[in-house]
């Protein structure tokens, strides 16, 4: 199998005011690209500074466009039953257009059910009401006809071709794949109350299953799978972190209705598909993640160890030049020949 590429998720998680979450993000991300990560997913939130700090994604991407120039540029996810189709359309191409052609769509049906209520959705109905903005948006881009004799413009040039949808089900990955779009999968999810201690993979191998059977006739599977990796020259540095974010994602998950087994630091790092420490160990926890193996793309993301800002980016640089190397994933730049040409 062809090795995966590599991105970097972030949620814009800094212990910052939002404008210096959104500059320190912004670095982060032009690391990533100084280190030949290949593309940067942002994660949309609204209402709570705690679960992310980015309400409109295709305006902070427009940004990071003008300040970097390969790296690809996704939003992880947009939550599309709160929004207009026509507009995350609209949005989506001028950033494209901004961003020379570099922006992936990702989307989602959410989310924090309180954060339906101040968009007068009810989100008990968030699937249906996804269905229908996801056949908007579809036609949209694709340029069909939307209402009143109406076609999107500018038009969208192939970002039809770039849509990601996320799931926790199979169900989900049969719907992401009878589009023929990509698969984003999570770092973590539920497990059920009988398999509290199964692995992520016995959760995510039959979502993929249920994509690839979905997917039309000739269409290549394009899986992305996120994990929270955190790479530290000091296991002790990953682990001081750790106990901060982790317990208080666990504290979230808990209120949110989870069960999250354990309380020890390290019962906390496997229930919560944690992947940290120095490089050699963060490369042979990730080589124990049969889910990888099927995934076009690994998305790296820190949360939720949630490390000061100086740490994310030597996490990023350790990432690029010691483990993915391990496991041979190549980066942007590796996959180069001296002469700056794609080696064959």
């Amino acid at each position: 199998m062809t090795a995966p590429s590599l991105a970097f998720f972030t949620r814009l998680l800094d212990e910052a005011p939002p404008a210096e979450r959104y500059r320190l993000a912004t670095d982060q991300i032009r690391h990533a690209e100084r280190f030949g990560i290949q593309r940067a997913w942002v994660a949309q939130h609204h209402f709570r500074a705690a679960e992310g700090g980015l309400p409109s994604p295709f305006v902070f991407l427009a940004h990071a466009a003008a300040a970097t120039s390969e790296i690809r540029l996704g939003t992880g996810v947009v939550t599309l039953p709160l929004e207009d189709p026509v507009r995350v359309a609209e949005d989506a191409v001028v950033a494209d257009l901004l961003s020379g052609g570099r922006i992936d769509l990702g989307l989602g049906s959410g989310g924090t059910p309180s954060s339906f209520v101040p968009f007068g959705q009810d989100v008990a109905a968030k699937a249906a009401v996804y269905d229908r903005k996801l056949t908007t948006l579809v036609d949209a881009l694709e340029g069909r006809e939307i209402g009143g004799g109406n076609t999107l413009h500018p038009d969208a040039g192939t970002l039809a071709d770039r849509i990601w949808q996320a799931t926790f089900s199979a169900p989900g990955g049969t719907r992401a794949g009878v589009h023929g779009h990509g698969l984003l999968l999570s770092r973590t999810q539920p497990r059920p109350a009988d398999a509290l201690g199964a692995p992520l993979s016995a959760l995510q191998n039959p979502i993929i299953d249920a994509y690839i059977d979905a997917l039309p006739a000739g269409a290549l599977p394009r899986v992305t799978a996120s994990r929270t990796v955190f790479v530290a020259d000091d296991r002790a540095d990953a682990l001081r972190f750790a106990e901060v974010g982790l317990r208080r994602a666990a504290e979230g998950f808990r209120r949110a209705g989870q069960t999250i087994p354990g309380d020890s630091l390290d019962e906390l790092i496997v229930a919560l598909d944690t992947h940290l420490g120095t490089p050699e160990e963060v490369a042979a926890s990730l080589a124990a993640d049969a889910t990888l193996s099927r995934a076009a793309e690994i998305a790296f993301q820190v949360h939720s160890v949630d490390a000061p800002h100086d740490f994310v980016l030597r996490s990023i640089e350790l990432f690029a030049t010691d483990v993915a190397p391990a496991l041979g994933w190549a980066t942007r730049d590796a996959a180069l020949s001296p002469l700056g040409k794609e080696s064959s």
